[in-house]
């Protein structure tokens, strides 16, 4: 799996480059059901006020406009045409360096961003930066401990476009680098308890983090020294 820096600059040129194939997934039969059960399971953690929130790498919109979430900012100028037709304001940029003034935002909607993400660390720093104090992340990820995450790590091996430029991590250490920024988890949900090679119908959304669930929610804030729960 490809993880250096020049890697993640190719991984953006595959997005550019096949902006159609990544968006009509979402259309497909597996990519329909997966993007409703995300959907809810993120949907249960959102604050009810997003006037000031922005997703990062919002890719074509789908979640921002599901979500409420009125502005993205994303690498691919393709994928952002896509967004802007869903009605979502776009602006051109990476994670690592957006382009917004110190505390300028209430929240941050990454979902299943950090696994592309060139820097994760530097970058979860720039949202610390970027949030107001009570500020809040919520960040969705397919844990790489989960019969998803082994799934598309092999994806990965076999030289899938997408994938093989993504480093998937566990829950432990996407919070480790959330609160390494000053962020303490508030609430979590999960959802796909059952794996790739099951049927996708009736699919959960769970309170918590539950160990082997191919997708799981957190909200995190800046700031906070509340803790939610973890473990499910």
């Amino acid at each position: 799996m490809r993880t250096d820096r020049e890697d993640r600059k190719t991984g953006h040129e595959v997005f550019d480059a096949l902006a159609e194939r990544y968006d009509a997934w979402f259309d497909s039969a597996q990519g329909a059901a997966l993007f409703r059960a995300e959907a809810q399971c993120m949907e249960r953690l959102m604050p009810a006020d997003r006037s000031r929130w922005v997703e990062v790498g919002v890719g074509s919109g789908r979640f921002a406009r599901a979500l409420s979430v009125p502005e993205g900012v994303d690498p691919s100028l393709p994928l952002l045409r896509k967004a802007a037709g869903r009605g979502i304001r776009t602006v051109h940029g990476v994670a690592e360096d957006l382009p917004y003034a110190d505390n300028e935002l209430n929240g941050i909607l990454l979902v299943v961003t950090l696994c592309f993400l060139d820097e994760p660390k530097p970058a979860i720093r720039e949202f610390a930066r970027v949030l107001a104090d009570g500020g809040k992340l919520l960040v969705g990820i397919v844990p790489s401990d989960s019969p998803w995450g082994q799934f598309y790590r092999l994806k990965a091996e076999q030289a899938h476009p997408f994938y093989s430029v993504a480093r998937f991590y566990t829950c432990s250490e996407a919070l480790s680098m959330a609160q390494a920024a000053g962020f303490r988890l508030l609430r979590a949900a999960s959802t796909l308890p059952m794996g790739p090679d099951e049927k996708l119908s009736d699919i959960p959304v769970q309170e918590g983090i539950i160990a082997g669930y191919g997708f799981v929610g957190m909200l995190l804030e800046l700031g906070s020294l509340q803790s939610g729960s973890t473990e499910g």
